[in-house]
């Protein structure tokens, strides 16, 4: 499955996922929403925010990122501050 078709996630961010050797939505859920993020982050958009790793839970979850439980939500934004 094409990464496009997955909640939360577009054209522009399909492209970012595979520069980072991210292909597939199989991929990206065998692989995980943090290391995804770091792999985007490291090659290929330095600015990665944190919207990006919500859209990337959510996706992996298959709910829009707005439906992403508080705690998960909060977990995912320590790590966000801690990889800055």
């Amino acid at each position: 499955m094409q990464i496009s078709k997955m909640p939360n996630l577009g054209k522009v961010n399909e492209e970012k996922l595979n520069l980072a050797g991210i292909m597939t939505a199989e991929e990206l859920v065998s692989v995980g929403t943090e290391t995804a993020y770091l792999k985007t982050k490291h090659l290929v958009d330095e600015g990665a925010c944190l919207h990006f790793l919500y859209a990337l839970e959510g996706a992996i979850c298959n709910i829009p990122k707005k439906e992403i439980p508080i705690e998960r939500k909060e977990k995912l934004k320590n790590f966000y501050q801690e990889n800055q």
